[in-house]
């Protein structure tokens, strides 16, 4: 069963541009690693939460907005070789995050239904 990845995290309004440069190199070192597909989602109709919400969730401030990516890989497996291979990549490591990386919020996800 294929495994997701899920990325989410504030980024400037101002630099999609550079955003989507990054995820661009970012998504060739993911596939040079095993992932079938990276996907990536500019946020456009984020409605403020009272206890929760997706801004708050990351931090956002007024100038940025909301990222959700997702990386599908073949198995968690996959998933787990590819990860630790894309992290050892010197191009990967010398990678500027064009947002807050202490802001990203992360996790591995186990698919238990795809219609």
């Amino acid at each position: 069963m294929e495994y997701i990845d899920a990325f989410m995290a504030a980024v400037p309004k101002h630099d999609q541009r550079g955003y989507l440069d990054h995820a661009k190199q970012a998504a060739v070192l993911f596939k040079k690693y095993g992932a079938i597909r990276v996907v990536e989602n500019w946020g456009d109709d984020l409605p403020e939460g009272d206890l929760t919400s997706m801004p708050m969730a990351v931090q956002c401030q007024p100038n940025e907005t909301v990222v959700l990516s997702w990386v599908i890989w073949p198995s968690k497996a996959v998933r787990d070789e590819g990860m630790s291979k894309l992290f050892s990549d010197p191009e990967m490591q010398e990678m500027e995050l064009p947002f807050d990386s202490s802001r990203l919020i992360y996790g591995g996800f186990q698919v238990i239904m795809d219609e």
